[in-house]
């Protein structure tokens, strides 16, 4: 997979853009479960997508949403058994 970042913000941690190979856009943050720092990565549709990239507030409640792991269905790669927890 190629996850490609279009848009990140520093300061809520989180970044926005497209995987490549499949065309599927995404909303990601990074994770530690201690041994490993990873970043998890949750599906959005196009509307979505440009909705974030319109207002950044709505993406950080989308974000913190995925960070209390509310969305877990939208996860585009299923964690293992030690599952990480967000900065």
């Amino acid at each position: 997979m190629k996850f490609k970042d279009l848009f990140f913000s520093r300061q809520h941690m989180f970044s926005i853009g497209i995987e490549e190979d499949t065309r599927q856009y995404y909303v990601s943050f990074p994770v530690s479960n201690g041994m490993v720092d990873y970043e998890e990565y949750y599906a959005i549709d196009t509307e979505i997508f440009q909705l974030f990239l319109d207002d950044s507030d709505a993406a950080l409640a989308f974000v913190i949403k995925c960070r209390n792991r509310e969305l877990d269905e939208l996860l585009i790669i299923k964690p293992g058994t030690n599952r990480g927890t967000a900065f």
